[in-house]
């Protein structure tokens, strides 16, 4: 009932240990997928009832444990390889900092040098990002066309992590980019509206959490293409082109008809209440 889930010991810890161990043993080889799992999770927990002060605790432990994760990784590199790349990422996310000056004996003065080992480093790392941004800013507002796109030749998978760069660029920022995002807004709304006509609990949090997660790698998608976050590997659901990325989609949605297909009686106020009491 709804007094167990407010309950730390009886209903909050219950759950959140085996959601812990599923992410950590995800986390050394996807940290973005174990991250939005349990963002997903902690959101349904949220919906279910489950007290604020106890899930920001949760977020606090796993922070510091996080951290502490990462400290031993850096002392001992061998325990999780992936860490050199989180840092990679991040650090290619972040404004560059001012580049050294050097002492130029013709001019007598400091100057900045024209190259660097290390900004050809970071220009190679870069490379999908800045192509992702050329792609955006030749898409303009308006659609191109399909197939005039160009970027898309330069880069190699083009169809994967960064499409949604490209669709922009061929469709533009209001159809392409503001239309796709719309679709996947209905597309939540939808699943939510399924959610509140099921009566049964486990059905109604099952089809919410699977459309959540869905709508939330989408976004995280999208915000890697528009370097609003550093780059995470996550497909655009539907769009992407990707075996396992596939499967799960098509999964998540036949998981989420079949629950529809169970709604029998129309919606009411009732019932709504009940599926989320």
């Amino acid at each position: 009932n709804s007094t167990e889930r407010r309950n730390f010991k009886r209903g909050v810890l219950p759950i959140m240990g085996p959601i812990l161990i599923i992410c950590a043993l995800i986390l050394p080889a996807n940290f973005s997928t174990a991250f939005l799992l349990l963002v997903t999770c902690m959101t349904l927990m949220f919906v279910a009832g489950t007290r604020i002060l106890h899930l920001l605790s949760i977020t606090a432990a796993g922070v510091l444990l996080f951290v502490m994760l990462l400290g031993i990784a850096s002392a001992f590199p061998n325990v999780l390889p992936r860490v050199s790349t989180w840092k990679s990422r991040i650090a290619s996310f972040l404004p560059e900092s001012e580049p050294e000056k050097v002492w130029d004996q013709k001019t007598g003065t400091f100057v900045i040098p024209e190259s660097s080992p290390r900004s050809e480093m970071d220009l190679q790392r870069n490379y999908q990002v800045e192509m992702a941004k050329i792609a955006i800013h030749r898409g303009g507002m308006f659609p191109n066309g399909p197939g005039r796109g160009t970027s898309r030749n330069y880069m190699p998978h083009p169809y994967s992590d960064m499409i949604f760069a490209f669709i922009i660029e061929e469709y533009g920022s209001i159809l392409g980019g503001l239309g796709l995002l719309m679709l996947y807004i209905i597309l939540m709304f939808r699943i939510l509206k399924i959610a509140s006509r099921t009566e049964k609990k486990f059905s109604a949090y099952l089809a919410l959490g699977l459309g959540f997660l869905l709508v939330l790698q989408a976004l995280a998608n999208m915000a890697v293409a528009v370097n609003l976050i550093p780059v995470t590997g996550q497909p655009l659901p539907l769009v992407s082109m990707g075996g396992t990325s596939l499967w799960f989609t098509c999964i998540a949605l036949g998981i989420i008809l079949n629950i529809s297909r169970e709604n029998k009686l129309p919606p009411s106020r009732s019932n709504s209440k009940q599926a989320f009491a």
